[in-house]
C-alpha cells in the first residue's frame, strides 16, 4: 500500500486514525496494540507471506534485546559479546540471504562461466530498514542504553507504518518514550493540522515534481541501456532529471512519513534537510538520508575505529563504510561503485580540510560557491551509477556527458534561432546529427530549471513548519521561510487543500517511491 494511493488516503488512514484515538480514550495499551496491528496489516498488504518473517524477526530480536540488557548489568565478558555477535549475525544472515543471494549467485555464475540456473529470491519490502532498526536496538541493549521492554511498544516501534517501508531508521531510545507518554494518546487538532500540511507538501513533491520529471530520466537511461548514442545535452538532461526525481521522491516520502506520524502525536527524526544546498560532500551526508548516515557512523564507522587511529586508518574506515552503504542500497556492482565514489569523495574532502587548516587558508563566498558546485556535480556523477542498470549504461552516460557523442541542441531551440545561425553552424562543419537531440526538448530544461530553483533556493519543509518543530531533531531557525512560514489558519488550510487536490488528481498513474526497492 502506497502513501499516495487512494485506498491509503481514503480508507486506511482515516480508519486507523479514528480507531487509534477512539481506543486511546479507553486504554493506551489497546490503542498501541491497534496501531501495531494496523501497521502489520499495512505491511501485509504488499505480500501476506512475509508478515510471518517480520513477526519472527520481531520476536527474536525482542528476546535477544531483553537478554542483552540483562547481561549489560554484568561485567563485560566473552559470553556477553558472543550473544551480541550471534544476534547481530542472525539479522545480517537474514538480510544477506534475501538481499544478496541473487547478486552473489549471479556474480559467481559469470566469474566461473557456469550454466546453472536458480530461482530468484524475492526481496521482502522494507527488510533493510526493519533489520537496521533492530540491529541498532540490539547494540543499544548491549550497551545498557535501552530502557523500556514493553512488547507491544516494541512491536509498534519496529512496524510503525510511517517509517516501516523506507525509513527513517529509528533508535529505540527516541521512540519508546513517546509510545509510553500519555500525551501521545490525546487527540490534538494542532498535530492533525500540522501533520496534514506536511503530508500535503510531501505528496505534492512526489506526485507532481518527482513523477513529473521521471519519464524523461527513464527514457534517457533506457536509451543508454539499449546502446543508443546520446548527445551531451541528452545525457546531462537525463542525469539531472534523475538527480531531481530522486531528490523530490525521497524528500516527499520523508515529509509524508513525518506528517503521518505527527497526526498520531509521534515525532520522527529528521531524515532529509536540503542536501543539494550542501557546500561539501561531508555536509551532503549530514543532510541526505540522515538516519542512515547516523547508523553507519554509530554502528559501523566507529566500530571500525573511526578517526581514533590516525588519518590513513580514518580514510580507510570512511571508504569501507561508504562501500557497505552502497551495498545496503542495492545488491549490484553499480551500487558498489556508487558507494566507493562517495567514499573517495569523503577522503578527498577530509584531506582538503586538513590542508586548509594546515596552510591557514580562509574561505570566502567564492570558495563556498565553488565548494557547492563541485559537490553537486560530484553527486550527479555518482547518481549515474546509482540509477544505471549496468556498467555499460553508466559508462555510456558518463561518456556522453563529456561530449563524446557531440553536443545536441533541442530542435525547438534551433527553430527559434535565425536561419543564418543554422547556416553558420553548417559552414563550421557541425553536422545535423549533433544539432538534433532526441531527448533534449526545451520543456525538459525549463522543468529542470524550476526543480533546481526549488532545491537550491526555496525553504524546505522543516523551515516552513518551524513554528511547530516538525521533527525530533529539528534545528532550523524560526524566520528562514519568511512569508511561507506555516501558521494554522485559513490561508494555509486553502494551500493544503490545493496541494492535496493537485496531487490526488494525478493519481491515475500511481508510482512507488524509489527507496521502496532498498
Amino acid at each position: 500500500m502506497l502513501f499516495n494511493s487512494p485506498q491509503f488516503i481514503y480508507l486506511y488512514l482515516p480508519i486507523v486514525l479514528v480507531g487509534f484515538f477512539w481506543l486511546a480514550a479507553t486504554s493506551q495499551r489497546l490503542a498501541a496494540a491497534w496501531l501495531a496491528a494496523a501497521s502489520c496489516f499495512f505491511y501485509a498488504w504488499w505480500n501476506p507471506i512475509y508478515l510471518g518473517l517480520l513477526g519472527a524477526s520481531i520476536v527474536f530480536n525482542y528476546g535477544m534485546g531483553v537478554r542483552l540488557a540483562r547481561e549489560s548489568a554484568r561485567p563485560a565478558g566473552q559470553r556477553r559479546r558472543a550473544l551480541l555477535v550471534f544476534a547481530v549475525g542472525a539479522n545480517l544472515l537474514l538480510l544477506g540471504y534475501f538481499k544478496y543471494f541473487n547478486f552473489f549467485a549471479e556474480s559467481a555464475r559469470v566469474i566461473f562461466d557456469g550454466h546453472w540456473h536458480f530461482d530468484a529470491i524475492v526481496l521482502p519490502l522494507g527488510i533493510s530498514f526493519f533489520t537496521f532498526t533492530q540491529i541498532a536496538f540490539l547494540v543499544d541493549a548491549w550497551r545498557g542504553e535501552a530502557r523500556e521492554f514493553n512488547f507491544v511498544h516494541y512491536t509498534l516501534f519496529v512496524t510503525y507504518f510511517p517509517h516501516l517501508i523506507a525509513g527513517p531508521v529509528l533508535h529505540h531510545r527516541e521512540m519508546m518514550p513517546q509510545f509510553a507518554h500519555a500525551s501521545t494518546y490525546r487527540l490534538d487538532w494542532e498535530n492533525i493540522a500540522v501533520g496534514l500540511a506536511i503530508f500535503g507538501l510531501g505528496i505534492f513533491k512526489k506526485v507532481v515534481l518527482a513523477d513529473g520529471i521521471a519519464p524523461h530520466a527513464n527514457a534517457v537511461f533506457q536509451a543508454a541501456e539499449a546502446g543508443q548514442a546520446l548527445s551531451l545535452l541528452d545525457a546531462w538532461g537525463g542525469a539531472l532529471a534523475y538527480t531531481f526525481q530522486l531528490y523530490f521522491d525521497f524528500s516527499g516520502y520523508s515529509d509524508m512519513a513525518i506528517g503521518l506520524s505527527r497526526m498520531f502525536g509521534v515525532k520522527l527524526p529528521l531524515n532529509f534537510d536540503s542536501p543539494y544546498k550542501a557546500g561539501s560532500i561531508s555536509e551532503f551526508w549530514r543532510r541526505w538520508h540522515m538516519t542512515l548516515s547516523r547508523f553507519l557512523r554509530d554502528y559501523l564507522y566507529i566500530a571500525l575505529g573511526g578517526n581514533r587511529k590516525g588519518p590513513l586508518r580514518r580514510h580507510a574506515n570512511l571508504f569501507v563504510t561508504m562501500v557497505l552503504g552502497g551495498l545496503w542500497h542495492g545488491a549490484g556492482w553499480t551500487f558498489v561503485v556508487w558507494g566507493a565514489l562517495h567514499g573517495f569523495y569523503l577522503m578527498v574532502n577530509h584531506a582538503w580540510r586538513w590542508l586548509v587548516g594546515r596552510l591557514g587558508l580562509r574561505g570566502g563566498r567564492a570558495w563556498r560557491v565553488l565548494g557547492w558546485a563541485l559537490t553537486f556535480v560530484a553527486v550527479v556523477v555518482a547518481w549515474v551509477f546509482f540509477r544505471a542498470n549496468s556498467f555499460d549504461a553508466a559508462l555510456a552516460m558518463l561518456g556522453a556527458m563529456t561530449g563524446a557523442n557531440g553536443v545536441a541542441v533541442p530542435p525547438d531551440w534551433l527553430n527559434a534561432l535565425h536561419w543564418r545561425l543554422n547556416r553558420l553552424a553548417g559552414e563550421m562543419g557541425v553536422g545535423a546529427g549533433l544539432l538534433a537531440g532526441q531527448f533534449a526538448d526545451a520543456w525538459v530544461w525549463r522543468d529542470l530549471a524550476i526543480l533546481a530553483a526549488i532545491a537550491f533556493f526555496a525553504p524546505n519543509t522543516q523551515q516552513i513548519m518551524s513554528r511547530y518543530r516538525p521533527a525530533l531533531d529539528f534545528r532550523g531557525g524560526v524566520d528562514e521561510a519568511g512569508l511561507l512560514r506555516f501558521r494554522i489558519g485559513t490561508p494555509w488550510l486553502v494551500a493544503t487543500v490545493l496541494l492535496l487536490a493537485t496531487a490526488l488528481t494525478r493519481g491515475d498513474a500511481i508510482s512507488e517511491f524509489l527507496y521502496f526497492q532498498f
